[in-house]
């Protein structure tokens, strides 16, 4: 397959399954009315966990189901509509003991259908933000959930605060060779790797992020920064854009304290290395495999991770 001849396909997590209504969020008695309402598809996150139901030919979905009394007294997002039925978020502690019944994101997310994908990463997004922001950033005072789950607002000074998207490139770095540029982070696993990825800084476009990124953790200038589609990633609020780039040398020099190891793989190297448990890469859930892939020319045969960590 000719580099960046198209975009990337069926990436995980991505698809507008949900129509999320946003004009109906201000309206102060839509979640009062929605969880008083049996007909309401709730959603319930515990921890970072929900409870899973199976479709067959190993899909999954999330397990929706009606409103409870207490719901009125817990956190709950109006994730929107599908097929006419609302769908709310509501946020549980954690379970203090493990119960199986329940998935993390990481665990199904290669798994679920779409509506189960919108669901799970909208709800755990801002469950993350809610958890990370109880404090007006302005005065200090504890904020309170509004806008049905999608503001938080400061009582004391009215100040209104938003939920956050931190944007970060992932990029598949390719040398004239047509060899792929693999490394391992600090804090990886001994054998993982997997492509290079950093946020994106103020004041700068993502291709100039690409370019910046790489030359930072690998000491390679890249050009011919080419998008090929991107991810929402709720750990704890990412949206990951996927690009390829070309090398403009092979020469490596690595930051010495965020990159472990990295090295230029042919494709039958690659397969061999994921072969012999010699390296592990990212798991189906995320867009680096589907990066991985796109350079392959089709799916690698590898272990399922969860964590590279």
């Amino acid at each position: 397959m000719p580099r960046a001849e198209r975009t990337l396909p069926s990436v995980a997590l991505g698809a507008a399954a949900l129509d999320r209504r946003a004009e109906l969020r201000s309206d102060p008695a839509l979640l009062p009315r929605l969880l008083a309402d049996p007909g309401t598809r709730v959603l319930r996150l515990y921890g970072d966990a929900v409870g899973v139901d199976e479709l067959g030919d190993g899909a999954v979905t999330v397990t929706l189901g009606p409103p409870e009394d207490a719901d009125a007294d817990r956190l709950a997002i109006y994730l929107g509509e599908r097929d006419g039925a609302a769908h709310v978020g509501v946020v549980h502690d954690a379970p203090g003991e493990p119960d199986p019944r329940l998935r993390t994101l990481r665990q199904v997310g290669a798994h679920l259908d779409d509506l189960g994908a919108a669901l799970f990463t909208t709800t755990l997004a801002l469950a993350n933000w809610h958890r990370a922001h109880p404090f007006c950033p302005r005065c200090g005072s504890p904020t309170a959930a509004a806008t049905s789950g999608w503001v938080r607002r400061c009582p004391d000074d009215g100040s209104e605060h938003y939920p956050r998207t931190d944007v970060a490139v992932i990029m598949s770095v390719v040398d004239d060779a047509d060899r792929l540029l693999l490394a391992s982070g600090k804090g990886f696993r001994s054998t993982a790797m997997s492509v290079l990825a950093g946020f994106v800084e103020p004041g700068e476009t993502l291709a100039s992020a690409v370019a910046r990124e790489v030359a930072e953790e690998v000491g390679v200038e890249v050009d011919e920064v080419t998008y090929l589609g991107d991810q929402p990633w709720p750990f704890p609020s990412s949206l990951m854009v996927g690009f390829t780039a070309r090398a403009r040398g092979t020469a490596l020099t690595l930051q010495d304290d965020e990159i472990a190891a990295a090295r230029w793989f042919t494709r039958d190297e690659l397969r061999a290395a994921v072969a012999d448990g010699s390296v592990l890469v990212p798991g189906r859930v995320s867009i680096a495999r589907r990066l991985l892939e796109h350079w392959l020319g089709g799916p690698l045969d590898a272990p399922e991770v969860v964590s590279m960590r």
